[in-house]
């Protein structure tokens, strides 16, 4: 078979498109000829590392992804879990890195448009959203700049879209100058009678585009997203897409419309590239072929090439394989809500991926082989250094009074509300708590008493010490999150950002914390169900710390019992549980450590997961039985941080007393695993009989202090006045995005 060629295919051409000379060979084997160049973009959008994995392939499937509550785990757009009562909830988190710095807000407002289609593309009308940020060093000259249109673009979208965004991340660290991190998550909700998937179904079957027009923004962005920044990164702003929230409130209510009628056979979203994935995709899971015809898809740019077509990232689209005799009815629909509706292609029984442009066939290739011939690469790793241990006698102490108010006025413990209060947290009506505790909660409708929880966590700095702990923890702290509140942690999504892979010391911090992130998962039973691997994260060489994000999804049977971090009331008993003797030992890494004495050594704390399960449990059971009144895990800077977040979230005060002979800072800003901060409203033979009960499930459980008054006591520091802590939380981020010289 002979296809016209009108563009040479060069060397340069082929490095151009991210693929290697061994990996064009492998092309011209598999079809056997050279490629045109339609199929020369088709096979860069397939195999470049967005889209194939090819390189974390191999550790993926070394994930926990099933469990008594999955229904769908990795491999369709969104993972589903049952939640019971004929329900499911369908989530997921992805990157949109690369484009949010190149084009901040454009970049962020169609990485929260692209996860809203994945989890709507399945039938759930999504219901949350959350977002984990991580940018440069607040000094740096676009740090500023970044934050400003990271956050309008994503409150743009999201707060059009209507859905609430109801937690996330934002930290600051010089190494992600270069390349900052927007990973976005979304949860909907479907019945578990109404899931739609993308394998396409039957022969002959109309393919049928839908919802906005394409143009040419975004062409080869999946490819640029897999490519490391070099000096030449403002030339890459063409490749961001554009995105347009109120289309995409349209293609919702329009979808959700049209799955209701039984029209749909199979959908898929046009995400990274576009309708050459989407397309390839459907097909390649029915074992069947696709012929797609570009003259009748809808454009909004005149002279499109095929080129163009196919590898476009137009925002608000969608390919579905619809039931013949109802496409009266589904483009009535379309039209209704105002959106394209076009019949641009059929199904086949040849496994051929076809596409006719202006006349000419312009691509036939294999349509299995494009996914499943994608190249795999086992990458050499080299396995990190171990961290040197940390003496503890070296650590100077530092007056705690003092290094708490600097401590939570630093740029990654100060409040984030000047981010959050740019986003809807209340639309639908649902929200039951808002960003600022440990998860956001939101009401599931049509039901009296359930709610969901949604955390997002992960610590850098551990994973650049010990990615294999750091992976660990990561997983531990989001379980213990949504354990905080009272639920029950159902399954998690990740999202895994490192640098260049093809580095054996990046590649080796990539598989220990894919490790780390495994053991984890499957001693708390918390499976992977979706998710997202980022890579070539960097920029003239220099890399972004190792950060596998994770956000998981945790079931609240009764709303009314959940908890919350804010102290319920004076005169309650504080109590931490799950803590070591002298409440904390543990300073390698923390930021007492980095903040106050300008040192990032020691390995970070180790996680022992056997203890996470045992202490989140007998936790969730204290707040579902009412006897914890309110409840906090302990994270960055340790057992103060906590303590005062639950006083400024309260407006009351505590008085605590430090163990006889412990360390202060250790006590106090260390930062061991497994702990929350309870409060209880008992009397003294109710807390000792509480004190019994712990010990006999093996729990550690020690009395704090008590709540009241206006001032945070700890130990024989002095008296903090809550509003002098609330004060220092609440001023660094308004200051710092005013332009302020805070540094």
């Amino acid at each position: 078979m002979t296809i016209p060629n009108a563009i040479p295919i060069t060397d340069e051409l082929v490095a151009a498109h991210g693929l290697k000379r061994e990996e064009y060979q492998r092309i011209i084997a598999l079809i056997g000829r050279e490629p045109t160049f339609t199929e020369l973009g088709i096979f860069s959008a397939m195999w470049n590392e967005h889209c194939s994995y090819k390189s974390s392939k191999k550790w993926l499937r070394t994930l926990p992804t099933s469990g008594p509550r999955v229904i769908q785990g990795p491999g369709e757009n969104a993972g589903v879990v049952d939640i019971g009562d004929g329900q499911v909830v369908v989530f997921k988190m992805e990157s949109h890195n690369h484009p949010s710095y190149i084009e901040p807000y454009q970049g962020a407002a169609t990485g929260v448009g692209g996860i809203l289609r994945d989890v709507f593309t399945m039938g759930a009308r999504p219901i949350a959203a959350m977002n984990a940020l991580r940018f440069g060093a607040p000094d740096h000259p676009k740090t500023r700049h970044l934050v400003a249109g990271v956050v309008a673009g994503i409150g743009g979208y999201g707060n059009a879209f209507g859905v609430p965004t109801v937690g996330g991340e934002v930290n600051f660290d010089p190494r992600y100058n270069g390349n900052i991190l927007v990973n976005a998550f979304a949860a909907g909700i479907a019945r578990t009678d109404a899931i739609f998937y993308s394998k396409a179904e039957g022969v002959g079957l109309p393919v049928v585009y839908l919802g906005a027009k394409t143009g040419r923004d975004g062409v080869g962005g999946a490819t640029m997203a897999s490519a490391e920044f070099d000096a030449d990164i403002d030339e890459k702003r063409p490749t961001v897409q554009v995105g347009d929230p109120f289309t995409e409130k349209c293609l919702l209510e329009a979808c959700l419309e049209l799955m209701a009628t039984g029209a749909v056979i199979a959908i898929q979203d046009m995400g990274a590239a576009g309708l050459t994935c989407s397309a390839v995709e459907m097909g390649a899971k029915g074992d069947l072929g696709i012929v797609l015809e570009l003259d009748k898809v809808p454009v909004r740019e005149e002279r499109m090439s095929a080129y163009e077509m196919m590898l476009s990232e137009s925002q608000e689209r969608m390919l579905m394989v619809l039931r013949p005799e109802k496409e009266p009815e589904a483009e009535a629909i379309f039209r209704k809500w105002g959106l394209d509706f076009a019949i641009v292609g059929h199904t086949t029984d040849d496994k051929r991926f076809r596409i006719l442009h202006q006349g000419e066939e312009v691509a036939n290739l294999p349509i299995k082989e494009l996914g499943d011939e994608a190249p795999e690469y086992d990458r050499p790793w080299v396995a990190p250094k171990a961290p040197s241990p940390l003496d503890p006698a070296g650590v100077p102490q530092a007056d705690i009074a003092e290094t708490l108010l600097e401590l939570i006025g630093s740029p990654d413990l100060s409040s984030r509300r000047w981010v959050w209060e740019q986003y809807d947290t209340l639309i639908q009506g649902n929200s039951l708590q808002l960003p600022g505790g440990d998860a956001g909660v939101v009401r599931v409708e049509d039901h009296p008493t359930k709610a969901l929880a949604f955390s997002s966590d992960v610590t850098p700095r551990y994973c650049e010490a010990d990615p294999y702990q750091g992976g660990k923890q990561a997983v531990a702290e989001c379980w213990r999150n949504l354990t905080a509140t009272g639920a029950e942690p159902l399954a998690a999504t990740d999202n895994l950002n490192f640098g260049n892979p093809e580095r054996p010391e990046t590649m080796g911090t990539f598989v220990r914390a894919v490790e780390g992130v495994g053991e984890a998962c499957r001693a708390l039973g918390f499976p992977i169900v979706s998710g997202n691997v980022s890579l070539y994260n960097e920029t003239l060489g220099e890399a972004i710390p190792p950060t596998p994000t994770i956000a998981g999804v945790g079931l609240i049977p009764d709303w009314s019992k959940m908890a919350r971090i804010a102290f319920a009331g004076e005169g309650e008993t504080i109590l931490l549980a799950g803590a070591p003797e002298g409440w904390g030992t543990h300073l390698g890494q923390s930021v007492y450590l980095r903040d106050i004495h300008g040192r990032a050594d020691g390995p970070p704390p180790p996680v022992d997961l056997a203890h996470e399960k045992r202490v989140g449990d007998f936790v969730r059971g204290l707040i579902r039985s009412g006897k914890a009144t309110s409840a906090h895990d302990c994270s960055d800077g340790g057992l103060a941080v906590a303590l005062a977040e639950m006083a400024m979230a309260s407006g009351i005060g505590a008085w605590i007393e430090v163990p006889p002979g412990a360390d202060p800072a250790a006590s106090f800003f260390g930062e061991d695993q497994g702990r929350y901060v309870l409060t209880v409203a008992a009397s003294p033979q109710e807390i000792d009989a509480l004190l019994a009960e712990a010990q006999k499930a093996g729990v550690p459980l020690a009395r704090l202090g008590t709540t009241g008054g206006g001032e945070l006591q700890l130990g024989q520091a002095r008296a903090l006045p809550v509003a002098a802590i609330k004060k220092a939380h609440e001023g660094w981020f308004p200051a710092f995005m005013e332009g302020e010289n805070l540094l």
